[in-house]
């Protein structure tokens, strides 16, 4: 990539956040659950209790003071020489970017970016269905507060540039058509699920079996992109039998922990909507998984290629055939874009940023340092017009050519 084809492709970045107030999960919780959701003062700083029990995974819920965007770049890049851990790299804590906090805001901070639109996540959605799933009902409910809140604060879409990502809980399936068609009444144009089991009245289970089948004829129906995006990993009670956590903050973790957990739950997760056939029985779904990387990619074609030899009759589909129609990802930016486009297809590849986490990059388009000699084609592509594909937007490549086919 030239610095020219980057400056002259609008960016989309398909990975930024907000930060949310703490009233974000109780403003419009029902009262029976008040007393379930707290933010509680340990010595000097407030955490989140959910079900009575004090999560760590987010460090500072109320995100007042927050690591600076990017400050955790080096650790992503592989540039750790220092040997610091991410509590080091992080440094001193600065106030929530105003960007974080409103739309308005945000639309002034991508406009210094040079960004023309963004998809925009919560934050505090990472930990809600890990923290209550043993209340399904709870879940659901905190769900719904949540979306309530970002609907006031956000709006779902903001004057057709940032495009927030509700979120939707499968665990009990008809409150989840019922938050989709909400979501839809008000303008969404995207949604968030977490990439895990679920946890419903009869125990846990992949929402891609035919039981949530209503669910997902219903996304297909609406025509909604579904974003699979990394969050609190269902494996910990797995890895804790090898190696008992002090916290579960995640800026904490050790190496064996950032081994063991891997990007199985993505993998996973687009291994079940494959193999449990959701994909084939709604072949018009589109799946994004953002931020959860593409090293995973290899080793599941890999894996869904074996047992699809060994078991065909179980594949109405060529698994990898399923993958590549439905399956959108937005890599890391230290990682290989070319592999995964070779990989996954043309136009089913997104750029996104991460802002402002600090895991992500200081500026979008910081990612020409990491590009590997894209052309003004796969520019465009890559930087925006893949996210609009997924959204159904219309690119902004003005070539004639670029809605055909190239790589």
């Amino acid at each position: 990539m030239t610095e020219s084809h980057l400056n002259e492709a609008p960016i989309f970045d398909a990975d930024t956040h907000m930060y949310e107030t703490p009233e974000a999960l109780t403003k419009y919780l029902p009262e029976k659950y008040k007393e379930a959701v707290q933010f509680v003062q340990v010595g000097k700083r407030t955490r989140i209790s959910i079900m009575n029990k004090i999560t760590e995974y987010i460090p500072n819920p109320t995100f007042d003071r927050v690591a600076a965007p990017g400050s955790h770049e080096k650790f992503y890049a592989g540039e750790n020489h220092e040997g610091q851990t991410l509590r080091e790299m992080t440094g001193e804590a600065i106030d929530a970017p105003p960007a974080s906090r409103n739309p308005v805001d945000r639309i002034k901070e991508i406009d210094r970016q040079g960004v023309q639109e963004a998809l925009v996540y919560p934050t505090l959605a990472n930990l809600v269905e890990h923290s209550a799933a043993e209340d399904p009902e709870l879940v659901v409910a905190m769900i719904h507060a949540l979306n309530r809140w970002m609907l006031e604060h956000w709006q779902f879409t903001y004057e057709d540039r940032l495009f927030m990502t509700p979120v939707i809980s499968c665990a009990l399936v008809d409150d989840a058509r019922r938050e989709l068609e909400y979501l839809v009444e008000n303008g969404a144009k995207v949604v968030l699920i977490k990439p895990a089991p679920v946890k419903g009245l009869r125990g846990w289970r992949s929402p891609a079996l035919p039981e949530f089948d209503p669910f997902w004829s219903d996304v297909q129906d609406a025509n909604m992109p579904v974003v699979l995006h990394a969050s609190q990993p269902p494996l910990d009670e797995y890895i804790n039998k090898w190696e008992p956590p002090n916290t579960n903050n995640f800026m904490a973790m050790s190496s064996f922990r950032w081994l063991a957990l891997g990007h199985r739950e993505i993998a996973d997760m687009i291994g079940s909507l494959i193999c449990h056939g959701t994909l084939t029985r709604f072949p018009k779904l589109q799946i994004a998984s953002v931020e959860n990387g593409s090293a995973w990619i290899h080793p599941l074609f890999h894996d869904l290629e074996d047992v699809h030899k060994k078991m065909p009759q179980n594949f109405p589909e060529h698994p990898l055939d399923v993958f590549r129609r439905n399956i959108w990802v937005s890599p890391f930016w230290e990682g290989s874009v070319s592999d995964v486009v070779n990989t996954v297809g043309w136009d089913k590849v997104m750029f996104g940023s991460d802002y402002p986490h600090p895991e992500g990059l200081t500026e979008p388009r910081g990612f020409a340092k990491y590009a590997e000699g894209m052309d003004k084609r796969r520019t465009y592509d890559f930087m925006g017009d893949n996210a609009r594909r997924f959204l159904k937007l219309p690119i902004a490549n003005p070539d004639p050519s670029a809605a055909a086919p190239r790589y």
